[in-house]
């Protein structure tokens, strides 16, 4: 019998109006915010000034690192090559560095100090994507960290601040948790603020970061022939159908920011056989801590009872990679990274002007409930780009990306400055860090 096929059916293309209005919304919302503004002084201008100039003198050395990662890209846990060209380049500047720390391969930490201070640490990720490479801009995230880290040294090397600055190169963010992983290896200890920064389609000073769990369903059912004696088996992909209706139907009754999104892993083998065992996948995001275990809770009641009313059974195993926690903002130092940022000819837009929704998730949230924390969103595109896509990957290899490599440098080795250099702006960081609770004891919270 000759293979018979139909005219396949395209997927629809998603409208646009949407996206058209919330990108009115905020140019009309961005007319009018007023910035974040701080009441310290941080570090004197001659510093300040020297500092950018020292940061502005490693932009050739900056940009190739940035198109080096760009040009290959590396998975999480993986990222070797990328890990070693930020060692091989700290060596030309004489910084010596140790690639794999805090229990992972590919992780890095480099240290100088000056005197008594206190100590801030400035982040770098390297890790890409499956198929759209640097599709979220790591490559710019390690430049900038390293011309910041790199940008402190002169400082520190000057004598004209006391303190310490740390460069942790953090593996797999997309996903594997590097940053947890490292915290509950001591990689935190000691630190007072910490600075990164991640690239975007607008200047943002704090925008809101879900955090997010992870939960893997697996579900047995009994083999069976499923023309002949269906009624001797249990489905396990019908539950695994059941639980994603229950998902569908939660969605109506979760607040605006709550994102629940799931995938089939296995649906069984052969349709003539009822299969014994199917396995779905989600992510749960919310806003808050709290929230987040909430919304937790009720898509494992969801899960559950998907075996119960398919007479299967089920087993659930939550993060198994390291869960992320929302990002606590500090608006102290967020207020400093707003000042720098206007020296470079960019206003990043405060709280609120872009909505919460337009988020993702980040390991950095872990850091920020045990350390005071920036993560400012640097524009690096246009509104119309999206993250994890081929066309942003562009983006971050252009020369807007290259902008916002020095631009994003000076940014955070001036933030980080300030916060080595003014005891009060300290205080005051700290003071915030402390009443919007304190440090989280995040594997308790979790467990």
């Amino acid at each position: 019998m000759a293979e018979q096929t139909s005219d396949p059916i395209r997927p629809s293309t998603p409208d646009t109006t949407y996206l058209t209005s919330v990108r009115a919304g905020i140019d009309r919302a961005a007319a009018t915010a007023a910035p974040l503004t701080s009441e310290h002084a941080g570090a004197s201008k001659a510093l300040l000034d020297a500092t950018e100039a020292a940061v502005e003198a490693l932009g050739a050395d900056l940009l190739a690192l940035s198109h080096d990662l760009h040009a290959h890209p590396e998975e999480g846990f993986a990222e070797h090559r990328s890990v070693r060209a930020v060692a091989d380049l700290l060596a030309r500047h004489d910084v010596e560095a140790t690639v794999g720390v805090h229990g992972l391969e590919t992780a890095l930490k480099a240290v100088v100090s000056h005197g008594a201070g206190p100590t801030v640490a400035v982040l770098a990720e390297y890790d890409a994507l499956p198929g759209v490479g640097h599709g979220c801009g790591h490559n710019v995230i390690c430049a900038t960290a390293v011309g910041a880290f790199l940008g402190l040294v002169h400082a520190l090397r000057s004598g004209e601040v006391s303190g310490t600055a740390v460069l942790l190169g953090t593996p797999a963010e997309e996903g594997g948790g590097g940053k947890e992983v490292m915290a509950r290896d001591g990689a935190f200890e000691g630190v007072d603020a910490v600075v990164m920064l991640h690239p975007f389609s607008y200047d943002v000073a704090v925008q809101p970061f879900l955090g997010r769990r992870q939960v893997r369903a697996t579900y047995t059912g009994v083999p069976a022939h499923a023309s002949a004696q269906p009624f001797m088996g249990r489905n396990a992909l019908d539950a695994v159908v059941a639980g994603y209706n229950g998902i569908a139907m939660l969605r109506q009754h979760i607040t605006p920011s709550d994102r629940v999104h799931g995938i089939v892993v296995d649906g069984g083998q052969r349709p003539n056989v009822v299969p014994a065992r199917a396995v779905s996948e989600y992510y749960v995001r919310s806003a808050e801590p709290a929230t987040l275990t909430d919304l937790c809770g009720r898509v494992d009641t969801i899960l559950r009872a998907a075996a119960a009313m398919t007479g299967c059974g089920v087993e659930l195993e939550w993060d198994r990679r390291p869960a992320y926690l929302p990002i606590r903002a500090n608006l102290e130092m967020a207020a400093r990274w707003t000042t720098h940022q206007q020296r470079r000819g960019r206003t990043a837009l405060p709280p609120g002007v872009v909505p919460e929704t337009l988020s993702g998730s980040t390991d950095l949230g872990n850091v920020s409930v045990r350390v005071p924390s920036i993560h400012p969103m640097l524009a690096v595109s246009g509104p119309e780009l999206s993250l994890h896509t081929a066309e942003f990957a562009a983006a971050a290899g252009s020369p807007s990306g290259d902008a916002g490599v020095l631009d994003g440098a000076v940014g955070l080795a001036l933030t980080a400055l300030d916060v080595l250099a003014d005891p009060e702006l300290l205080a005051a960081v700290t003071a915030e860090f402390d009443a919007a609770g304190g440090v989280l004891d995040v594997e308790g919270f979790l467990a």
